[in-house]
C-alpha cells in the first residue's frame, strides 16, 4: 500500500496536479464546474471512491455529467449502494480531498482512512458512467486512473443517463433483485412492465393518444430513447428531436430551459394537439408542454407531475382499500394551488422540505408510499418494503373482489415501472403515459386539474449572504427576525399572499419567491419584499428587477 500511496503523490502532484486555488464544494449535484477545471478533482474522486466502496463493502457508482448546464461545463458524483446519494459526512470529506494541495493529498486520504475505520484489504468495485459532454471521455481517464492507483475492479458503462447508473448500482448491490445491472436489462424490466399496464389489447381510450414529441435536450437520453422503443412494441409513438445530431446540449432547449424560461424550446415543429415532453441533459428531470388552440404555451412542471401521480396512485389504494400512508415531498418553490390541491382535493399528506433531492428523497422514505418532485422535474415515487410485501399479498389474494386485485396488480407493476433510485425522465415519462392513458386524458384536461396562481422569482445582491437564516422548510426566516416580521406584514396584504426568501448557497444574492391571486398583486408584493431584502442586507450594485 505505501508503494499505490506514492504512486498517488507523484500522479498528483505531475500529471493530476491542482491548477487553481479555487475552492470547489460538493454538494448534492456532486462537484461541477468547468471542465477545464476538474482534471484533478476527477482523479482524486477515483481515489475515494475506491475507499467508500471498501467502507460499504459494496459497489459504488460514479456519474461524470454537469446535467442542465452548458456544454463547457462538466461535474462528477458519487452514487452509494441503494443508487441513492453520496452520505452527507462522505461529502465532507470529497471536499477536503478535492481542495488540498498536491502534497497533502497523501495525507487526506490516510485520515479518512482512520477515521472511517477503513480496511484497506477490503475488495472493491465501481460503477462508471458519463453523459454525451466531448469533456465526459478524458475527464473519465482521469477518474479511472485514481481507481487504478488503489488496483480496484470497475465497470466503465460509457454512455448512460444519470438515472441508469443508480439503476444498475442498486442492481448489483441487491444482488440482482431490483433487476438486471446492464443497460438492457434496464430497458427489458421498464418496457415489459409499461405493455403490462396497458394490456394485451392496447387501445385510445378517451381524449389519450399515444404519440408523444420529445426535446432531448441534445443530451444522452436522445439515443437511450430510441434504444427503448424496441422495447415498447409501438404502444407508445416517441418521435425524439433535439437529439444532438445538429444542436448543442441544453442550449435554448431542454427541460431546465423551458422551466426557468417559461418558454418553448428550438428545434420543435410546434403543432395544436401535439404533447411534447422535455428531457435535461443527463435525463433526471423532465417537463410536459403544448400549445392550445389560441397558440399559448402551458408549462406542465413537477408540481403537476407530482399531481397527476398522487391522484393515481390515491386511486388505486382506494380501489384496494389498503391502509398505507401515502404522501406527497414538494418544496417551498412548489405553487400553493398545487399544494393545495394534493392536501384538500386528494386528501394527500403534503410534506415540505429545503430544496435539494437528497432532503426529499429523504422524507419520501417516511411515508408507505412517498412521492417527491421538485417543480424542475426531477422526482419520482418510493414504496417502502412493507408496501410492497401488503400490495403483493393484496395482489394474490384470490379471496378477494377481482377489482381489488387488479388494482393491486398495477400498483405492483408499477414498482417494476418507477425507478425508485432516483428521478429518472425515462421511467418517469413512461409513468405518466401511463396514468394518462388509464384515466382517458389528453395533456390539457391534466393541465386543467387545477390553475397555477401567478407568481415571481426575484434575486437581490446582499453583503452577507450568511445573515439570512431559514427554518428547515425554508418557508420563513430565523434571522433577521425584523425581515421575517416586515414579509408578514406586507404579504397579510394581499389576496392569497406568500413570499419566503433564502440565501443562494454560493453568491451573496438572496433569491425572493412570491405568490398571489393576481399578476399585479405579485408585483407589488415582490418589489415591496426586494426592497426590504436590499435595506436590510445592504446591498450593492442597481436595485433588484425580477430574474425569472
Amino acid at each position: 500500500m505505501d508503494t499505490s500511496f506514492a504512486h498517488v503523490t507523484e500522479l498528483a502532484k505531475t500529471k493530476y496536479h491542482r491548477k487553481s486555488d479555487r475552492y470547489i464544494n460538493y454538494g448534492t449535484a456532486g462537484f461541477r464546474t468547468k471542465a477545464a477545471d476538474l482534471t484533478h478533482i476527477m482523479f482524486r474522486m477515483g481515489l475515494l471512491a475506491v475507499l467508500r466502496s471498501k467502507y460499504k463493502k459494496a459497489t459504488i457508482g460514479v456519474m461524470i455529467t454537469a446535467s442542465h448546464n452548458p456544454v463547457e461545463d462538466n461535474g462528477i458524483k458519487l452514487v452509494d449502494p441503494m443508487g441513492e446519494m453520496l452520505a452527507a459526512n462522505w461529502e465532507h470529506y470529497a471536499s477536503e480531498l478535492a481542495n488540498v494541495t498536491d502534497s497533502e493529498v497523501k495525507t487526506v486520504l490516510n485520515k479518512i482512512i482512520q477515521e472511517a475505520t477503513i480496511d484497506m484489504s477490503e475488495k472493491s468495485n465501481i460503477f462508471l458512467a458519463r453523459d454525451n459532454r466531448p469533456s465526459s471521455v478524458t475527464l473519465a481517464s482521469a477518474f479511472l486512473e485514481g481507481v487504478s492507483c488503489f488496483k480496484s475492479h470497475f465497470h466503465d458503462f460509457g454512455e448512460m443517463t444519470t438515472p441508469m447508473l443508480h439503476y444498475v448500482v442498486r442492481c448489483e448491490n441487491t444482488q440482482k433483485r431490483y433487476g438486471k445491472p446492464t443497460e438492457d436489462g434496464y430497458y427489458e424490466k421498464l418496457g415489459e412492465a409499461f405493455l403490462k399496464l396497458r394490456g394485451s389489447k392496447p387501445s385510445c381510450p378517451g381524449l389519450y393518444k399515444p404519440r408523444l414529441i420529445l426535446d432531448a435536450a441534445n443530451g444522452v437520453g436522445a439515443e437511450k430513447v430510441c434504444l427503448l422503443k424496441h422495447h415498447l412494441n409501438d404502444a407508445l409513438d416517441i418521435e425524439v428531436l433535439n437529439d444532438g445530431s445538429d444542436g448543442i446540449l441544453n442550449h435554448e432547449c431542454g427541460a431546465d430551459f423551458v422551466k426557468t424560461r417559461q418558454k418553448l424550446p428550438t428545434g420543435l415543429p410546434l403543432k395544436v394537439g401535439d404533447r411534447y415532453v422535455s428531457f435535461d441533459g443527463d435525463a433526471d428531470r423532465i417537463v410536459y408542454f403544448y400549445i392550445d388552440k389560441n397558440s399559448k404555451f402551458h408549462l406542465l412542471d413537477g408540481d403537476k407531475i407530482a399531481c397527476l401521480v398522487a391522484k393515481y396512485l390515491k386511486d388505486l389504494l382506494n380501489t384496494c382499500e389498503l391502509d398505507l400512508k401515502l404522501g406527497n415531498v414538494l418544496t417551498a418553490y412548489s405553487n400553493g394551488s398545487a399544494k393545495e390541491y394534493i392536501s384538500k382535493t386528494l386528501g394527500v399528506d403534503v410534506a415540505c422540505t429545503p430544496t435539494g433531492v437528497k432532503h426529499l428523497h429523504h422524507k419520501a422514505t417516511e411515508y408507505d408510499i412517498g412521492i417527491y418532485f421538485e417543480a424542475n422535474g426531477h422526482g419520482t415515487v418510493i414504496f417502502s418494503g412493507h408496501a410492497e410485501d401488503v400490495i403483493l399479498n393484496t395482489a394474490g389474494n384470490t379471496e378477494l373482489p377481482i377489482e381489488k386485485r387488479v388494482a393491486a396488480q398495477k400498483l405492483c407493476t408499477l414498482v417494476d415501472l418507477i425507478n425508485q433510485a432516483v428521478g429518472d425522465s425515462i421511467s418517469d415519462m413512461l409513468l405518466i403515459e401511463t396514468i394518462l392513458h388509464s384515466l382517458g386524458w389528453d395533456v390539457e384536461k391534466w393541465s386543467n386539474i387545477y390553475q397555477d396562481r401567478p407568481y415571481s422569482l426575484c434575486q437581490v445582491k446582499v453583503k452577507d449572504k450568511s445573515i439570512f437564516k431559514t427554518t428547515f422548510d425554508e418557508q420563513r426566516l430565523i434571522e433577521p427576525k425584523e425581515l421575517q416580521d416586515a414579509i408578514d406584514e406586507l404579504v397579510a396584504k394581499y389576496t392569497e399572499g406568500r413570499s419566503f426568501v433564502r440565501a443562494s448557497g454560493t453568491e451573496d444574492i438572496v433569491r425572493v419567491y412570491t405568490e398571489a391571486k393576481s399578476l399585479d398583486e405579485v408585483k407589488q408584493l415582490s418589489f415591496a419584499v426586494c426592497e426590504k431584502v436590499y435595506d436590510i442586507g445592504h446591498g450593492v450594485g442597481d436595485r433588484p428587477v425580477r430574474s425569472a
